[in-house]
């Protein structure tokens, strides 16, 4: 996939992954029966999307179904020159959901999933401060996520008008 972020989404654009938000699994002949477009008219669009690095064709898994039912946010200071290693040691971490650093690249910010609430403890408390050059200064308890980033997508106002094929 080569990121264009020139690429220019039209209203069509926007009908084709309104459809493939309720149903990712259509087939861009039922798409286009429901558009009244071409079926490769659809593909194409799809393919261009796709190709563009606009939209990203993944799984989505929900946590609960695994059990992961307990969500944290978890707010660390790390040391700056161990920065690149520290997050690599993170990344890699089956319990961690979400990764970044914000002011400076010594705050991170993490969300991490867990079965049971002695998981969680044992990682905020004793998993995290084992590596070096991390300090755990805060956490969160994510009792419900309202919006995650894949439920978002951009406003009708984003797209231009219908381009031609």
């Amino acid at each position: 996939m080569k990121e264009n972020w020139n690429f220019k989404f039209d209203k069509t654009d926007w009908e084709i992954a309104k459809e493939l938000r309720k149903d990712a699994r259509a087939s861009s002949s039922e798409i286009a029966r429901k558009l009244d477009l071409n079926p490769r008219t659809v593909r194409n669009r799809i393919d261009r999307m796709v190709d563009s690095g606009g939209i990203r064709p993944y799984w989505v898994f929900e946590p609960k179904a695994f059990g992961y039912v307990i969500s944290v946010d978890i707010f660390l200071k790390i040391e700056a020159d161990r920065a690149d290693e520290i997050y690599e040691s993170l990344i890699n971490l089956p319990q961690v959901s979400y990764l970044a650093y914000g002011n400076g690249k010594e705050s991170l910010s993490i969300e991490a999933l867990f079965k049971t609430l002695e998981e969680m403890d044992e990682f905020i408390h004793f998993k995290l401060p084992a590596y070096p050059g991390i300090t755990v200064e805060s956490h969160a308890l994510v009792p419900k996520v309202l919006r995650n980033l894949y439920e978002w997508e951009p406003d009708i106002s984003d797209y231009r008008e219908d381009a031609s094929e």
